[in-house]
């Protein structure tokens, strides 16, 4: 129980350390603090990763639960002044009807409420750990000198890196609270952390669309929160508890909609249609903020409350009608980013892609799915953070975040490329190469005895097609030689030492996660899914040869490249234009005597994949299917 206490109070306490103006001790802070998380976190899954659950009982938890009242309600209020001051009725609402819904929980049911663990952890929150207290610490070290370098680049921006900081680990204890609360109330109250936290992080710059994006942020996760807030209440006041194990025993004999209002919850915060729009605005906001939403922290909380409750949603309306959400924008996001040329919009989307696929895993509820979808969490985890940040890097060096400006990367930054090379293989090769080519999340669908599996089957053959599609044509994109003089570009000192040591940590663990495939899957996955299930899905022995193949790719890719790029072997191969001579910036003189530059582009088929018609339809469909998940439930 020390572990689970400690991470979740030092992150807050090292926040409020962060407030100080100094810098040097300010970065001094954020490192120790960091290694200091990262080796709690892993001592703790030393240890207990292969012990059965444990729940704690805590002798103060009354007096915690009034001063979690009070903080969210003082929390609340200052939330609340601000969306006054800034002319938003619609938060301000949602502010307020969050405000008396507590408070009358407070009143009529708190001194009823009796609760025999507050805390505690299996193998899947512990996990969960892993993510937050290793990938989270590392964006935070890599905001070090990401933030130093984004004022130099925004010197219109105020310099608040000490508020931001604050932010930043004040987030990750509210996420370690998530997993680690098997009191509803109390997972509600960090819950709600997270969301006012987002909105501040998405606010950082004041300028006015981050302003709005906040705001729009707020307004969507205060929704989930308030109906968040209505199931829980409804579920004490039925069946007279509030504690997770006890909810997930009630299997078969408790009613559909309180779970369905908790699920609308975790659908909201994990960015599915038709709420993706809140996180595609988050992409205002410094890459730090980007990588933690977008990865390790928030949209993470939304997917792994719905896996929690996956046990009560197999075989119902609900569960089937959350799955069709999750497989919808699985479909449609990856459609979606075939006609990006943003690099930040294709991870934005691609994220909201992956977190479909973890939705309808969760949806189904089987044992297969959710052990594939766990595992989506994991490689999504740790890939799309490295992708975020090495964006962030080549968005500062070069000036630009369109692909197509990244020509002749592999040679104007090739330690950066590198690690994007790493975390594109690990987003497309790794999860969709080892689950849906070995059928995980395809086979379980299939025995889905239900007039929506042939629906999935479909959703997610395709979706992967597309999937591989978008990466692909990035990843050719970044090592391509396209010309030789802008391949010599200067563009100054790629990184500082403080992002270099975040992007190789997180490629290093990109790899080592490829590699301890089977033994996560033996010592962590499969021991959770038994506990639940009392069944576990484990790995065959096409899927060791699948794993062997993958990594492979994974470790030999880079190397390849980085052994190119040290002997100086990437260079332009001659074009032939039969005949017609091609300098050295590929232009040529055409037949009525105008230059001609040869293009090395994508195709991104606007026409075909139009954003906003398909999200316009993705938001229709997925509103239906949330309408049946509500009205339909028996």
């Amino acid at each position: 129980m020390e572990f689970i206490i400690f991470l979740i109070i030092f992150p807050f306490i090292l926040s409020l350390f962060l407030l100080i103006p100094s810098e040097k001790l300010r970065n001094v802070l954020v490192r120790v603090g960091s290694g200091i998380i990262i080796g709690t976190v892993i001592i703790f899954a030393f240890f207990y990763l292969n012990k059965s659950p444990m729940y704690f009982h805590l002798e103060i938890g009354k007096i915690l639960d009034k001063i979690l009242f009070g903080s969210e309600f003082i929390i609340g209020i200052i939330i609340l002044a601000i969306c006054i001051k800034h002319k938003k009725f619609l938060p301000s609402l949602f502010i307020i009807l969050h405000l008396i819904i507590m408070t009358y929980y407070e009143i009529n049911y708190a001194h009823e409420v009796k609760v025999d663990s507050y805390l505690y952890f299996d193998q899947f929150s512990i996990i969960m750990a892993l993510i937050i207290g290793i990938i989270g610490t590392l964006v935070c070290v890599y905001a070090i000198g990401y933030m130093k370098d984004y004022h130099n680049h925004h010197k219109e921006v105020k310099d608040r890196s000490n508020f931001f900081f604050f932010i930043l680990f004040a987030f990750l204890s509210a996420m370690f609270g998530v997993v680690f609360s098997n009191d509803i109330h109390w997972m509600h109250f960090f819950w709600e952390i997270t969301t006012y936290c987002s909105f501040i992080l998405i606010g950082y710059s004041k300028t006015e669309e981050a302003t709005k994006n906040a705001f729009h942020a707020l307004n969507l996760n205060m929704l989930g929160g308030l109906v968040f807030s209505i199931g829980f209440i409804y579920l004490f006041a039925n069946y007279h508890t509030i504690e997770l194990n006890k909810i997930i025993a009630l299997k078969g004999t408790i009613a559909l909609l309180p779970i369905a209002l908790i699920c609308f919850a975790g659908i909201v915060k994990s960015a599915q249609f038709p709420f993706s729009s809140w996180l595609l605005g988050a992409m205002v906001a410094p890459t730090p903020t980007s990588a933690l939403l977008h990865s390790s922290t928030m949209v993470k909380a939304g997917v792994f409350l719905l896996i929690k409750f996956s046990p009560l949603l197999q075989n119902t309306v609900t569960g089937y009608m959350i799955a069709i959400i999750g497989g919808l924008t699985f479909l449609f996001a990856a459609f979606i980013a075939i006609s990006q040329k943003n690099a930040k919009k294709v991870l934005a989307y691609s994220t909201i892609s992956n977190l479909g696929l973890i939705v309808a895993c969760a949806g189904i509820g089987s044992y297969e799915t959710v052990w594939a979808a766990i595992f989506l969490i994991i490689f999504h985890a740790i890939a799309k953070s490295l992708l975020f940040i090495s964006v962030g890097v080549v968005e500062h060096k070069i000036g630009s975040k369109d692909i197509e400006d990244m020509d002749n990367l592999m040679t104007r930054l090739p330690q950066t490329t590198i690690f994007i090379v790493i975390g594109i293989s690990g987003m497309f090769i790794a999860p969709f190469g080892m689950l849906i080519s070995k059928w995980a999340a395809l086979e379980a669908f299939v025995n889905v005895h239900s007039i929506i599996s042939p629906i999935l089957i479909l959703i997610i053959s395709y979706g992967g097609a597309v999937t591989i599609f978008f990466w692909t044509k990035w990843l050719g994109k970044i090592i391509s030689i396209n010309n030789v003089e802008q391949s010599k570009m200067p563009v100054g000192k790629e990184m500082d030492f403080d992002q270099w040591i975040s992007l190789f940590v997180h490629g290093v663990l990109t790899v080592l996660t490829c590699v301890a495939f089977p033994l996560i899957s033996m010592f962590a996955i499969e021991p959770y899914i038994h506990s639940i299930y009392n069944s576990s899905h484990g790995l065959g022995r096409s899927n060791v040869i699948i794993m062997i193949i993958m990594v492979m790719l994974i470790i030999l890719l880079p190397l390849i490249l980085m052994t190119l790029q040290k002997r100086k072997q990437f260079h332009q191969k001659e074009v032939y234009m039969g005949g017609r001579n091609v300098d050295t910036f590929l232009k040529f003189e055409g037949s009525m005597g105008v230059k001609k530059e040869l293009n090395n582009k994508n195709y991104y088929l606007e026409k075909y994949f139009n954003e906003k018609k398909i999200n316009d339809l993705g938001i229709w469909l997925s509103l239906v299917a949330i309408i049946i998940m509500l009205v339909g439930i028996k």
